[in-house]
């Protein structure tokens, strides 16, 4: 168990999702076989997936221990727009993500700027690092969580799956039991699920037509993540290796479904890194995020030892992945 591991797990999965993103599923199996890749690509290139994942721990390390609202949002948007800008920003980013940046960078405040109709996938892809933060209390976990989403993504959804998402690479860093990890995810949905944090987020993020409370506003997300939490523990039951998690859990594009499918692949080797790898990324849907999540997921309870010795020295942002962990590791000491 380890922040290393869970960050450069994110970092495995992202690469070797990458080249099947695109693709179709019979597609997928046709080139790799039915367990999907199992390598890194020659190049060991990674998406904007690990590039916005490591704007948002490049933020956390800037901030002290406690993670003072005003300056981690000031932070976290400084990294967003210079990832935004970067040359290295040519990794097919999401259009949801850039049009806010864009907003962003035109100075109008984030409440304005973000989609606020987007639950995409790039709200959660991004938020593993806060859930590896050693010493966070829970209710700042959940508001910075959700705040990193609502920068880019409005939606109540997109904010209850990174909350999700978060609390499941922090429960297994901790120690968690895959097995218990479906009950737990649930009944976080239950409780949390009139819990607006109107300290991280403000009082104009909630009001959309149709919404007359921000309880009102954030308990669709919950009950939407709540329901993909309910496929998720029937498909857990009696998982297919053989079929598409996809055709479960639902293809990923959007933040609470990436969660779900990740969750699925992982459930299926928990114990497997690399075969739990090659499962997320032989996936008909957003095959490098689904496959991102899944390795975080597993770096988190396995750390990095449990990946191919030559992995570390092949991946792209190999230097900033150790800094954030090894910064995490010493804090849990």
């Amino acid at each position: 168990m380890s922040a290393t591991g869970s960050m450069f797990g994110l970092a495995f999965g992202d690469c070797i999702g990458k080249p099947t993103e695109f693709q179709r599923f019979d597609e997928i199996v046709q080139l790799y076989g039915p367990a999907g890749p199992s390598d890194l690509s020659p190049d060991g290139y990674v998406t904007d997936d690990t590039q916005m994942a490591l704007a948002v721990a490049d933020a956390l390390l800037e901030q002290p221990a406690d993670l003072p609202i005003g300056p981690f949002t000031e932070s976290v948007i400084k990294h967003f727009l210079a990832w935004a800008i970067s040359p290295d920003n040519n990794r097919a980013p999401g259009m949801t993500c850039l049009r806010a940046c864009g907003n962003l960078a035109d100075g109008q405040p984030w409440p304005r700027a973000t989609q606020r109709g987007s639950k995409g996938c790039g709200a959660n892809m991004r938020v593993t690092p806060i859930g590896l933060v050693p010493h966070l209390p829970e209710p700042t976990v959940a508001g910075a969580s959700q705040l990193q989403a609502a920068l880019t993504h409005g939606h109540a959804t997109a904010l209850a799956a990174s909350d999700l998402t978060a609390f499941a690479t922090r429960w297994l860093l901790r120690g968690m039991a895959p097995a218990d990890l479906i009950p737990a995810l649930r009944q976080r949905c239950r409780e949390q699920r009139h819990v607006y944090h109107g300290d991280w987020l403000g009082d104009d993020l909630w009001r959309i037509p149709h919404r007359d409370s921000p309880e009102e506003f954030i308990e669709y997300g919950w009950d939407e993540c709540a329901a993909v939490l309910d496929r998720l523990a029937e498909a857990a039951e009696q998982p297919d290796p053989a079929a598409d998690p996809c055709l479960a859990t639902g293809e990923g594009w959007i933040a609470e479904e990436a969660l779900a499918t990740a969750l699925l692949c992982f459930l299926m080797y928990p114990d497997e890194p690399v075969r739990a790898l090659g499962r997320a990324a032989a996936t008909g849907g957003d095959s490098d995020s689904i496959a991102a999540l899944a390795g975080a997921f597993l770096g988190a309870r396995h750390g990095i030892e449990a990946f191919p010795a030559d992995w570390p020295q092949r991946i792209e942002y190999r230097d900033r992945l150790a800094r954030a962990g090894a910064a995490w590791d010493a804090g849990r000491s």
